[in-house]
């Protein structure tokens, strides 16, 4: 089993793709990161859509060109109807989504698979075209795949800010 921090340091947003298809079991075992992270009171929002088809990932690739022709791209969304409510009014769905997109991406790394995280696209164009109810609040995309040879990480993957200026003991 490899050291979670390796692991969580070693990833990178993945741009260039190889032209192969990821196995069933693969993906699966991503879904099934998405589906055991944990969530606000547990309600479980999160919703995972499997962008594969030709003609859906043509729309996708209508309006953003940040999938890099990935062979597989997930939309993430949320249910407001199912999300965590707090005493203040702050809906944990977003954040449940996210927490389930950050487990896929380090899912996908250990099985040998690139991801990226994109949301430079308008959202309302996405969910009109892939016609989401309004019940479902669309969160990011993930395109998927096996990097390319080429792939590499941005130069500024490895760039952290200080202890001392993330962390504050109070």
């Amino acid at each position: 089993m490899q050291d979670f921090l390796q692991l969580a340091s070693e990833r990178y947003s993945v741009r260039k793709y190889a032209d192969k298809q990821i196995e069933n079991e693969k993906l699966e075992k991503i879904l099934k990161a998405a589906q055991i992270a944990p969530t606000g009171n547990n309600f479980q929002p999160q919703r995972v859509f499997v962008i594969e088809s030709k003609e859906a990932l043509e729309k996708v690739r209508s309006f953003t060109p940040y999938c890099f022709n990935a062979p597989l791209v997930l939309l993430i969304c949320y249910d407001k109807n199912v999300s965590w409510k707090t005493v203040d009014g702050h809906d944990a769905g977003l954040d449940d989504a996210v927490i389930a997109t950050t487990q896929m991406m380090l899912e996908a790394y250990d099985l040998g698979i690139g991801s990226v995280w994109v949301r430079g696209y308008d959202k309302r164009v996405l969910d009109e075209l892939f016609e989401l109810p309004e019940n479902l609040v669309s969160v990011a995309l993930l395109p998927i795949g096996y990097p390319s040879e080429k792939s590499k990480p941005s130069p500024l993957h490895s760039r952290n800010v200080s202890m001392d200026e993330m962390v504050k003991y109070i």
